[in-house]
């Protein structure tokens, strides 16, 4: 696995950078040949880079539309096995039937499910925002194997913030994303010393999809939801 090109791009980019990497937790990994749905919070444009670093296994990431369309950052999120999003109005349905085809493939998927906004209106380090619910969708959807969907906390003990360029900058490159139309200088957080906690996996299997029809669907959908949002609040919580 670690000689795989996206680890060895993973860890070039940590030595450019200087970051300090640790891993907690790493018996609750589930098993390389199983596929698993990572869920993490979310605050860098390191974060993809961070987990496939902790995780010592390749990571397919899903990563926001505009990165597949700025010049150079896409040729390295695609050489990262990343995925951009399609525009808005054909995300939703683009990204379950791509997501669907690698977990079926055994691979691992890596979400984060507070979208853009904390890259944006950037949080404190210990702060993790409303997560949207599309990768329990996913997760509980028919014809899926069954996997395991694992919380992961990034912890940043030591970073910098630098504002590289204005928001509006980046409505240039995707004018269909509402957040990018407005004003103020883009913050980019670059870790120095990070640790990542790896919660407990939550597995999904026939029973559990069974339950998500009818009337016990959205209570399935919350629970899977809720779970990895407390798992990766609980883990952040000690650090601070």
């Amino acid at each position: 696995m670690s000689n795989a090109p996206s680890l060895n791009a993973s860890q070039l980019l940590l030595d450019l950078a200087g970051t300090d990497l640790s891993v907690s937790y790493q018996d609750r990994l589930p098993s390389p040949d199983v596929p698993v749905l990572v869920v993490s919070n979310h605050r860098s444009f390191m974060d993809a880079f961070i987990l496939m670093k902790a995780l010592d296994h390749p990571l397919r990431v899903v990563c926001h539309h505009y990165m597949g369309k700025t010049p150079i950052l896409k040729d390295i999120v695609h050489f990262l096995g990343c995925y951009p999003l399609e525009s808005p109005n054909k995300r939703q349905k683009s990204f379950l039937q791509e997501a669907a085809n690698i977990l079926n493939s055994c691979q691992w998927l890596g979400i984060f499910p507070e979208g853009a906004t904390p890259m944006l209106q950037l949080t404190q380090p210990h702060q993790v925002g409303e997560f949207q619910r599309g990768f329990a969708h996913l997760a509980l959807g028919k014809n899926l194997p069954n996997l395991a969907v694992l919380p992961v906390a990034i912890a940043s003990y030591k970073e910098t913030i630098v504002k590289p360029f204005p928001i509006r900058f980046l409505h240039l490159l995707d004018a269909d994303e509402p957040l990018f139309d407005q004003d103020g200088f883009h913050e980019v957080v670059l870790y120095h010393h990070v640790k990542v906690l790896i919660g407990q996996p939550y597995w999904v299997d026939d029973s559990l999809r069974q339950q998500y029809q009818g009337k016990t669907a959205k209570s399935v959908v919350n629970q899977l939801t809720r779970h990895c949002h407390q798992e990766i609040v609980n883990l952040l919580q000690p650090v601070w």
